[in-house]
């Protein structure tokens, strides 16, 4: 089960990457890699289909990231989360968080099989601050309803 604690310590550096940005503006990758850097995160872009996002260099896989990128945000399809928790986890990144919705019934199974603490079934934008819009009235249905972590 996922605490407080937990996400606090995935958002606490302000430093991670990010498995499944979207070139596109239209895309929700596209759309958490901008909001992040907005809020003053320094985040790394991963998509093995473009060189740069916005100017900024775009790594082609986890594997390619700096040494020093301990945190990833895994947005992507469900037919490449796996592949990219896997990969991941071989590279040593420690802190891993698979947005909702991006989760196979095998995501957990992995995490487990190699001791690894994943976040899952939880929205980044209900917890990467300040929280706006419909995020915000989510996060507090959620808190009315407790099923905010603790």
């Amino acid at each position: 089960m996922v605490t407080k604690k937990d996400i606090e310590k995935f958002l606490e550096p302000k430093k991670l990457a990010i498995a499944g940005v979207s070139r596109n503006p239209k895309k929700f990758g596209y759309v958490v890699y901008t909001e992040l850097k907005k809020k003053g995160y320094e985040v790394y872009p991963v998509n093995p289909n473009t060189a740069d996002i916005e100017g900024a260099a775009c790594y082609n896989t986890v594997a390619d990231l700096p040494q020093d990128v301990k945190h990833l945000l895994i947005l992507t399809p469900k037919k490449d989360t796996d592949a990219v928790l896997r990969a991941a986890i071989n590279k040593g990144i420690t802190n891993i968080w698979v947005q909702q919705m991006s989760e196979t019934e095998e995501t957990m199974k992995i995490a487990s099989e190699f001791h690894t603490e994943v976040i899952l079934k939880k929205c980044i934008f209900m917890f990467a601050g300040p929280v706006h819009g419909v995020h915000k009235f989510h996060r507090t249905l959620a808190g009315i309803f407790g099923r905010l972590p603790k």
